[in-house]
């Protein structure tokens, strides 16, 4: 009866939710030693430093060294169209990559036979700007004695159309 009626002592000493509950005996976890390899994490250092988040005009690789590395991809290997179009537009532009980009007679026929537009460009530019006139010949007996090709003969043609070659060269 006290129970329907709402004995304080009753309710509280028997239904309480404490009383109710389950016991879970949980054993204490045993202590480890720390070992050596532990103890940086006891007394962390960090190199605390601030790190920029820098505008990208300051990230971009400028456009001549961007140029100057596809230049040098194109002696060993083709050129993607899109890469050669980058490169031949900013030949174009820009005469110094001429003479920043490493072209040289030795090289001159892995040019020719991967990339025979930017081979043009560069020996037209070359023939032009008298940039290397000195060693226009040099460039020209390279073409000449490397191994005939459809693209050494596309190379020839183009120039052939273009400038005036001495007649030893045609």
């Amino acid at each position: 009866l006290d129970l329907l009626w709402g004995n304080d002592n009753y309710s509280e000493s028997i239904l309480s939710p404490a009383k109710m509950e389950p016991y879970f005996y949980r054993p204490v976890p045993p202590i480890l030693k720390v070992a050596a390899s532990e103890m940086i994490w006891m007394n962390p250092e960090y190199g605390h430093r601030l790190l920029w988040d820098l505008p990208a005009k300051a990230t971009a690789i400028p456009v001549d060294q961007e140029v100057l590395g596809l230049l040098r991809r194109a002696f060993r290997e083709p050129l993607v169209p899109m890469s050669q179009q980058a490169a031949l537009e900013e030949l174009e532009k820009d005469s110094r990559l001429l003479a920043e980009a490493d072209l040289t007679p030795q090289n001159l026929p892995g040019l020719v036979e991967n990339n025979p537009n930017i081979a043009t460009a560069f020996l037209l530019a070359l023939m032009s700007d008298g940039v290397g006139s000195g060693r226009n010949n040099e460039y020209l007996s390279a073409l000449v004695n490397m191994d005939m090709s459809l693209h050494s003969m596309e190379v020839v043609n183009r120039l052939t159309t273009a400038i005036n070659l001495p007649s030893e060269f045609v």
